[in-house]
């Protein structure tokens, strides 16, 4: 292996691949990248062995192929670390790899390219073209609401089901769930779904959110893959069934309030101020035309004027919850869905496929 590359392409592959690697491993060839270089290009691959994440280089100069490993963010952190437009010649020399520049030689350890455990290919039922936006939405509204650590794994990631020309987000935490979904570019021959664990659906938020071309999503029964502009994610699915989300969503008539977003998200953070401080709780009065807000521990109210007309509920939330869900929201207007002193349903006026289901506390 022998080749020259700039720094600006080594550290922009090396800072897509990065995000899958832990800091401290039981196996020390995870903490690496794999490196195979041919004649036209670099690839860089880096894995948990949940998921994986590859991407592609032009080198400048091919002197010789091959491939080896090398510790990730140590390779990372020297090449960033180079003047801008420096021209880097990379080569194996035994178990070394060697880094050359104007400025100076370096010397970095490897461990056997065969030892790298790549994730085993799943056979693909789906096929997905969508608009890197569009993906990217989905994710940023839903995938807060996910699950950390919780018993029920299936909550443990995002839900994603595809139906025809729809793609629709799902994620839950037993206390609120958020839905969303997006149109793709081509309608698909097979429905199929899966739950796409939280570490991965950020790694896949973070991929397209940096790019503006359309990103190809394969979906297997195990496994999902996304490329887009020569970068490849791929990650394991959790293999349970998620539960029928629908049957969740609150139904029947309900009491409407629509209210000025920004001054609602200001007012529940002033109040949620005189809260305790282990929990943020917060209660609604809900009156004609009027929103009363108050602290569980009545430290404190604000009467907020809004659009209202039904019966008087009172009602509590955790603070937490509402301005996460408030701050993926860019209406002016709010829409809040009452049903009875259980639950509600906020959703944005501009939208037809967001909504958010939180279940009341007291």
């Amino acid at each position: 292996m022998d080749f020259y590359i700039s720094k600006e392409e080594v550290v922009k592959s090396l800072n897509k691949t990065i995000s899958v690697v832990e800091k401290r491993h039981t196996k020390p060839i995870l903490s690496n990248v794999l490196i195979e270089v041919d004649e036209s290009s670099l690839k860089l691959t880096t894995t948990d062995q949940d998921s994986e994440i590859s991407t592609r280089s032009i080198i400048s100069n091919f002197k010789s192929g091959g491939k080896t490993t090398a510790p990730a963010r140590k390779l990372y952190d020297l090449c960033r670390l180079l003047p801008d437009l420096t021209e880097i010649h990379i080569f194996l020399d035994g178990y070394n790899l060697k880094i050359e520049t104007e400025l100076g030689k370096y010397n970095i350890p490897t461990l056997p390219s065969e030892d790298f455990p790549l994730l085993e290919p799943d056979e693909v039922k789906s096929q997905i073209n969508i608009s890197s936006k569009n993906l990217n939405t989905i994710i940023l509204n839903t995938y807060f609401v996910i699950e950390i650590q919780g018993r029920k794994d299936y909550l443990n990631g995002l839900y994603l089901s595809i139906d025809d020309k729809t793609i629709t987000a799902v994620a839950a935490d037993g206390h609120r769930m958020a839905i969303d979904s997006a149109t793709l570019n081509e309608a698909v021959s097979e429905n199929i779904d899966g739950i796409v664990p939280k570490k991965a659906i950020i790694a896949i938020g973070k991929l397209v959110g940096e790019e503006s071309e359309n990103a190809v999503i394969k979906l297997g029964r195990t496994t999902i893959s996304v490329n887009i502009s020569g970068t490849t994610f791929v990650s394991n699915l959790i293999g349970r069934k998620f539960p029928d989300y629908e049957q969740v969503i609150p139904s029947g008539e309900s009491s409407t309030l629509v209210v000025d977003r920004k001054m609602f998200s200001e007012s529940i953070s002033r109040v949620s101020v005189l809260c305790g401080d282990d929990y943020k709780g917060i209660k609604f009065l809900t009156k004609e035309n009027s929103l009363i807000i108050s602290a569980i521990n009545k430290g404190g109210e604000e009467n907020l004027v809004c659009e209202y007309k039904g019966e008087e509920i009172e009602i509590g939330f955790n603070v937490y919850y509402l301005q996460q869900i408030l701050s993926t929201i860019n209406s002016d207007k709010v829409v809040i869905d009452f049903f009875g002193s259980k639950s509600c349903i906020i959703t944005d006026p501009n939208s037809n496929s967001l909504k958010y289901v939180v279940m009341a506390f007291i």
